[in-house]
């Protein structure tokens, strides 16, 4: 390999991958699940089995174009630094509403929506507190957690699920979500902690 005289740099070495635009058919799907929130809390709150049923099917829908975004973004080369924000903020949008509504209508007790959601809030701010240092990807944890929290909230929402199976679904999906939260703090420090030292040399 030889070395330009100019730059002391490899004159071999791959040109950079061009940037990926923000715009990009993953991020439209994450976004889109984003604006179904609304109409999820509203179909759930409305009278009537048929609109129970609807508020399922949405929920459920917006769900997997959490696997959907993804598949996209990882298959395409569309990973960018909007879409590992916007995917778990959309996430949490999601599983938020209809944690804090199935609360609201009495069917979930709200000391589990609480722990919940202070998680998940908590991991949001800490991702925009360590931003600058970089951005803390989703784990296969929160991942697991995910998947855990929506077979949990869907359970509530059918029609006819045995209490004890709603109990111990939601109680793990719980258990998961608090323990990946400890795992994130824990990335944020030694994210924080390998910047420092970047900026030391």
């Amino acid at each position: 390999m030889t070395n330009t005289p100019e730059t002391g740099t490899d004159s071999t070495a791959a040109p950079a991958r061009p940037k990926v635009s923000a715009w990009n058919i993953a991020n439209v799907v994450t976004v889109i699940r984003l604006a179904m929130v609304p109409f999820f809390v509203a179909c759930l709150f409305l009278p009537g089995s048929g609109w129970r049923v609807a508020a399922l099917v949405v929920f459920m829908v917006a769900s997997l174009t959490d696997l959907l975004d993804g598949e996209l973004a990882r298959r395409y080369g569309l990973i960018t630094d909007f879409g590992k924000i916007a995917d778990p903020i959309a996430d949490k949008a999601l599983i938020g509403a209809a944690l804090i509504s199935l609360s609201v209508l009495g069917e979930l007790p709200w000391w589990v929506t609480v722990v919940i959601l202070g998680r998940e809030l908590g991991v949001t701010a800490l991702r925009f507190a360590v931003i600058r240092h970089g951005v803390i990807p989703a784990s296969y944890g929160g991942k697991v957690k995910t998947v855990l929290q929506i077979a949990a909230i869907v359970s509530y929402i059918w029609p006819g699920v045995p209490d004890p199976v709603r109990w111990v679904v939601m109680g793990a999906a719980a258990v998961v979500t608090v323990g990946t939260g400890l795992d994130y703090v824990i990335r944020a420090i030694k994210l924080r902690q390998v910047a420092k030292r970047a900026r030391a040399v």
